[in-house]
């Protein structure tokens, strides 16, 4: 008999090192989003959407764990953060449906889904499919995180995608570059283990 898991579909790299069940994988989800949190601290400050590490987090977590687990990590995510917890950029929290940059912090939530489930299709394991998956996981985030931003603070698209999204396309490609770097060297590593070859 198979054991209870929030994961589905094929495996990620994560699955590849430790065994799926449903301990393990609240542990992971909580930890996707301690280091969403954590990473959410590392500010730019720009206003009004602060450049941070959270991004890069967020896509590197539903790569690693999967569409579910990912997906799941920034909902607690953000519902730690509306009960008051200091999660956000700049060790902030509150309501996210009534933060200007609430959009993102839903967009996440889409993105770690997003990348997860291609992982599940093994693009974490060629660096140029890995770009491509980082530049989805950004466009996801920008797609409902700009026109939240414009709703929430009276201003047009236009000016939403200047403030919200062009600032930050640089460091996203940066983050895309690193993510490519990592994940097919940690398939490798974990090929060489022994672990990496079955689907």
């Amino acid at each position: 008999m198979s054991n209870l898991t929030l994961a589905i579909g094929r495996p990620t790299i994560i699955d590849r090192i430790f065994t799926r069940r449903l301990a393990l994988d609240i542990v992971l989800v909580v930890a996707g989003t301690a280091l969403t949190a954590g990473a959410a601290q590392i500010v730019i400050p720009l206003q009004p959407v602060p450049f941070t590490m959270q991004t890069f987090a967020v896509l590197l977590v539903g790569t690693a764990i999967g569409p579910v687990r990912g997906a799941l990590s920034m909902l607690l995510y953000a519902l730690v953060g509306a009960l008051g917890l200091p999660v956000f950029a700049s060790a902030s929290s509150g309501n996210v449906f009534a933060l200007p940059t609430g959009g993102y912090i839903v967009g996440f939530v889409l993105a770690a889904a997003l990348v997860g489930w291609l992982a599940q299709l093994k693009w974490d394991r060629k660096f140029l499919k890995m770009i491509v998956t980082f530049v989805a996981g950004s466009l996801v985030i920008y797609a409902v995180g700009a026109p939240w931003l414009a709703a929430s603070l009276g201003m047009s698209l236009g000016q939403a995608i200047a403030v919200g999204v062009v600032p930050f396309l640089i460091g996203d490609a940066l983050k895309a570059l690193l993510a490519a770097g990592i994940l097919p060297l940690a398939w490798l590593g974990v090929a060489k283990l022994g672990k990496g070859t079955e689907d």
